[in-house]
């Protein structure tokens, strides 16, 4: 029975198949370029690659059991045996584990500076979350992001903020913290004062503390900008209730694209609502009203619903005047907003 090379159990004296492996490199040809191995059933290694697969594209655990998936398997490699979602839950945690261990090692066998990132929220549920992440730049001068605690607070007060992120450094055996940067929020200004006497007494500190608590520029922005919309706030609540009008049903969606077609504008965006704690969705929902103003003013002509159901809220020519020039304004902190939110370049720490 182990001989027959027809029966599928004699793994051990079937011939192996060949395996070519695509190798990346941007200095070579745009010819492949790869090398040629050999491949034997390993079904650990098979699940191992599912499981990251799964961890990669943030897939639910669920996944593995449904039926397209296993009849994909079926086809592809009938000798792996398809774990359960447990089983996957149970090796996705083994491997949180592993990664944790290995980072630990990082944090507390090299001497580099670290920088933290933390906020904190509430959920819809009314629970307090609070996150922290390291920054730090390894053996080899690349940046490195890795989020090192996700945990419920029990509030957002300083105190507890201090509490959490004292327990999480500690924890990793972070102690060479350079920089922690937080909200402009006086709460935090209690946590961070908190931290820097705790970073004195372990002689970690660099300059005395005195660059520890550096203040969120995207916050900043966030609180210049909601500051300067008060300043148009009637101008943005009518392009806000003109939007929502046109927005509330697809017959007036679609009268609103036939006026646009008869003006002559031909646009691929689409008009959007924002959602008024978040300026930068404001910024986009003027920005693709102003495209359409010369259709709002057809719409105001042709649609008598639209007149009566906004009434003193229909649009004038002073609004789109205060509106244009919002936008110009909203821009410039857009882009800049945009720039430094990123998390793998140094204006995003």
């Amino acid at each position: 029975m182990l001989s027959c090379l027809k029966n599928p159990h004699s793994k051990d004296t079937r011939q192996s198949l060949l395996t070519f492996q695509a190798i990346t490199n941007s200095d070579a040809s745009p010819a492949t370029v790869g090398e040629l191995g050999t491949w034997v059933f390993n079904q650990e290694a098979i699940r191992r690659a599912l499981v990251e697969m799964i961890i990669i594209d943030e897939l639910p655990f669920r996944f593995v059991e449904g039926p397209g998936f296993r009849k994909f398997i079926l086809v592809a490699c009938p000798r792996f045996k398809i774990p359960s979602r447990w089983t996957i839950s149970r090796d996705i945690n083994l491997i949180y584990e592993e990664e944790r261990l290995k980072l630990k090692c990082v944090f507390r066998g090299n001497t580099q500076r670290v920088s933290i990132t933390t906020d904190t929220w509430t959920s819809i549920q009314r629970i307090n979350y609070m996150v922290v992440t390291a920054h730090f730049i390894d053996e080899e001068w690349k940046l490195k992001k890795k989020i090192i605690s996700f945990v419920p607070i029990t509030s957002h007060k300083g105190e507890a903020v201090a509490k959490v992120l004292e327990t999480c450094l500690l924890d990793w055996g972070i102690r060479n913290v350079y920089s922690i940067t937080v909200d402009n929020a006086s709460s935090n200004d209690t946590a961070i004062g908190f931290l820097k006497k705790k970073l004195m007494s372990w002689g970690t500190s660099t300059v005395k503390g005195k660059y520890i608590h550096m203040r969120c520029i995207a916050h900043i922005l966030n609180l210049v900008v909601q500051d300067g919309l008060k300043q148009c706030d009637s101008s943005v609540k009518r392009v806000r209730e003109a939007v929502r009008y046109v927005r509330s049903s697809p017959a007036r969606l679609k009268k609103f694209r036939d006026l646009a077609e008869w003006n002559g504008i031909e646009q691929k965006s689409s008009l959007c609502l924002d959602v008024p704690t978040r300026w930068n969705s404001t910024y986009l929902m003027l920005q693709s009203a102003i495209i359409y103003e010369k259709v709002f003013e057809s719409l105001e002509e042709s649609d008598t619903a639209y007149k009566s159901d906004l009434s003193d809220a229909v649009l004038t020519f002073l609004d789109w005047e205060s509106v244009k020039s919002l936008v110009e304004i909203l821009k410039c902190f857009y882009d800049m907003t945009i720039r430094i939110s990123g998390s793998l370049y140094l204006e995003g720490l």
